[in-house]
C-alpha cells in the first residue's frame, strides 16, 4: 500500500501545528479522524512519524523526512490541479506570490493595474517577506513563484529576468558624501555605514559589491525597512544603500537626504520572477516576468 495524499496532508498540518487538535480544525476534520489517518501512515510506512507526548507533538526522524517530501508531493499535486482548471487560460485563477520588501513597495503600485487589465481572470495573492521564506515557500508548494532579488544561491529554483535595479548611496546633507557625481572608489567606510537588518538580501548584495564588512557592536543601528532607513540618513546617522526603483518612487525625496551614485561602474542587482524547478506553472511565472519588466 502506499500513502494517501490526505494521509501526507495530516502530516504536513501536524509538522506546522504542532498539536493533534489544531492540525485537525486546519484540516476541517475531527480529532480522531486525523489521528486515525497518521495512525495509518504509520502503519504504512513501518514506522512512527511522531513521538506523543503530553501537550506537544514531535516529529521522528522518520516524519521529519516524510515531511520534507510530502510537501513536494503535495505541491506537485496542487500545480496539477491548477494546471487541469486553468488548461488554455494562462495567468488565471489563484495565484500566490511572494515579493521581497525591497521591490513589493515601489515595483507592484506600479505594476498591478496594468496586469489586472491584461489578466482579468487572474486573482493574485501577495506575500511580502524575506528571500529565504520566500525560496522556502516556493519549495514547499506554498507559492507559486516569488519576485526576488539576484544573486542569490537557491539550488532548484529557476527564474526570468524582470530588469536590473541601480545600487545608490544616500548620505545626510552635510555628510563629507554629500556632494554630486558618482562617489569615488574606496571613499565608503564600515563606520560610515547603517543598514537594513540582518536578512535582507539588498544589504549583503551591496556589502558584497563593494566588499565591505557589514559594522558590528551593540551601538550599531539596523532598520527594518526602506522608509526606516531613510529617516535614520535623514536624521544624520550614517549613509546607506538603497535600490533605484524605491529612489524613483519618491522615498528619498526628502530634504535631508543627498542620493548619488556609487560609481561610473554602478553595483546593480538583478530582479527576477522566481519558481520551483519542473512546476506546472513555470509558464505562467514567465508571463507574470514580462508583465513586471522594469522600464
Amino acid at each position: 500500500m502506499l500513502p494517501t495524499l490526505r494521509q501526507l496532508q495530516y502530516l504536513k498540518l501536524l509538522a506546522e501545528h504542532g498539536s493533534f487538535s489544531r492540525a485537525a480544525e486546519a484540516a476541517h476534520v475531527s480529532q480522531p479522524a486525523l489521528s486515525s489517518g497518521v495512525q495509518e501512515l504509520e502503519r504504512i510506512l513501518g514506522a512512527a512519524v511522531v513521538e506523543r507526548t503530553r501537550g506537544r507533538v514531535q516529529l521522528t526522524a522518520v516524519g521529519s523526512e516524510a515531511v520534507r517530501r510530502a510537501e513536494d508531493v503535495l505541491a506537485r499535486t496542487e500545480d496539477l490541479v491548477e494546471a487541469a482548471r486553468n488548461a488554455g487560460k494562462p495567468l488565471s485563477g489563484r495565484f500566490r506570490l511572494g515579493v521581497i520588501p525591497t521591490v513589493a513597495p515601489f515595483l507592484l503600485p506600479a505594476k498591478l493595474p496594468g496586469l489586472k487589465v491584461a489578466y482579468p481572470a487572474l486573482r493574485l495573492f501577495i506575500r511580502e517577506d524575506l528571500t529565504p521564506r520566500l525560496v522556502a515557500g516556493l519549495k514547499a508548494g506554498q507559492l507559486d513563484a516569488a519576485v526576488i532579488a539576484l544573486p542569490y544561491n537557491a539550488p532548484g529554483i529557476d527564474h526570468a529576468r524582470i530588469g536590473d535595479d541601480e545600487i545608490l548611496a544616500a548620505a545626510p546633507i552635510g555628510h563629507r558624501l554629500a556632494g554630486t557625481g558618482p562617489i569615488p572608489p574606496g571613499s565608503l567606510r564600515a563606520d560610515d555605514l547603517i543598514l537594513l537588518e540582518d536578512g535582507h538580501c539588498l544589504r549583503d548584495q551591496a556589502l558584497a559589491a563593494f566588499d565591505i564588512e557589514a559594522p558590528r557592536g551593540e551601538d550599531v543601528f539596523a532598520a527594518t525597512s526602506l522608509h526606516t532607513l531613510v529617516q535614520m540618513v535623514s536624521s544624520g546617522l550614517g549613509v546607506s544603500f538603497l535600490p533605484q526603483m524605491a529612489v524613483r518612487a519618491g522615498l528619498a525625496d526628502d530634504p535631508g537626504v543627498v542620493v548619488r551614485p556609487i560609481s561610473a561602474d554602478a553595483p546593480t542587482r538583478e530582479i527576477v520572477v522566481a519558481w520551483r524547478t519542473g512546476s506546472s506553472r513555470a509558464a505562467e511565472a514567465r508571463l507574470l516576468a514580462e508583465a513586471l519588466k522594469l522600464d
